[in-house]
């Protein structure tokens, strides 16, 4: 099995645009990263929010 790169060395440089191409890899799993957080976040706030509004008729209903 042949390797494109000779060294380790030779791998995270990257042919001399290694500085781009990790900077772009690290851009891209930091915005997805944030992506999950975020849509997580809203998840648990949507779901909280929705159970309240359920405790609040739940309680509409008792006291009617």
């Amino acid at each position: 099995m042949k390797f494109q790169f000779e060294t380790i060395g030779d791998f995270f440089a990257q042919g001399g645009y290694g500085f781009y191409v990790w900077l772009a890899y690290g851009i891209t799993f930091l915005a997805m990263g944030l992506l999950i957080w975020q849509s997580k976040r809203e998840i648990k706030q949507t779901l909280a929010v929705a159970k309240k509004e359920l405790q609040r008729e739940e309680q509409l209903k008792k006291s009617s």
